[in-house]
């Protein structure tokens, strides 16, 4: 896929946003940007899930979900990248649901209605998920009793049943909080990728898309 010259929506969360970076020309998509001399029209909120939350209090507390999040973004756009789900499984209150939920109250549901509303909005344009890194608290069982991999295995089945790529960085990203001789190096708080692991974000983004 050629990116030169094409205006590329990148929807995330905090990591998007550019949580922990030193330098904001180092978010991995200021870096795809300037590498593969297109736009980046960044629509990072942290905190922000696939899934609406499920209480006014905690609706309060987060900002808007992904899925209400897409009639802000530029419809001119070439190309959207859907970058998340790590809040969903550390704070959401929506459950996980079943695969034949279709609304953003279950995190099942909100990735049907994501991908559906980018689909309908930007048709016959491409659309590409990117799953997170790995995260160093992602074998506790959160409020609903899950693990980070059962989030994104949904994300991956989902997108494979709409036919959308997934750049797998939870599989291939090569960033491992768990490893003590990596954290300090790549995302030191467990959480959050630094400057070079964004950079290798990028990288793998870019090593990616060549390839469809």
């Amino acid at each position: 896929m050629e990116l030169k010259g094409k205006v590329i929506n990148f929807l995330g969360d905090s990591v998007t946003g550019g949580c922990k970076v030193k330098d904001p020309a180092m978010v991995y998509h200021q870096i795809i940007a300037r590498k593969m001399e297109c736009t980046a029209n960044v629509y990072g909120e942290g905190g922000s899930c696939f899934a609406r939350e499920t209480t006014e209090e905690e609706a309060k507390n987060w900002p808007p979900c992904f899925c209400d999040r897409v009639e802000d973004m530029d419809p001119n756009a070439d190309i959207n990248v859907v970058f998340g789900c790590q809040n969903d499984y550390s704070h959401c209150t929506a459950p996980i649901g079943t695969p034949d939920d279709r609304t953003p109250d279950t995190f099942y549901g909100a990735c049907h209605y994501l991908i559906k509303a980018i689909l309908e909005k930007y048709p016959c344009k491409p659309l590409i998920f990117m799953t997170p890194v790995h995260y160093q608290a992602e074998m506790l069982e959160n409020e609903h009793g899950r693990v980070f991999k059962d989030y994104i295995d949904i994300v991956r089945e989902v997108c494979e049943m709409y036919a959308i790529p997934v750049c797998d960085l939870f599989a291939n990203s090569g960033i491992v909080p768990m490893l003590e001789s990596q954290r300090p190096l790549l995302i030191p708080d467990g959480d959050h990728p630094n400057d070079l692991g964004h950079e290798i974000i990028a990288s793998r983004f870019i090593g990616f898309v060549s390839t469809l």
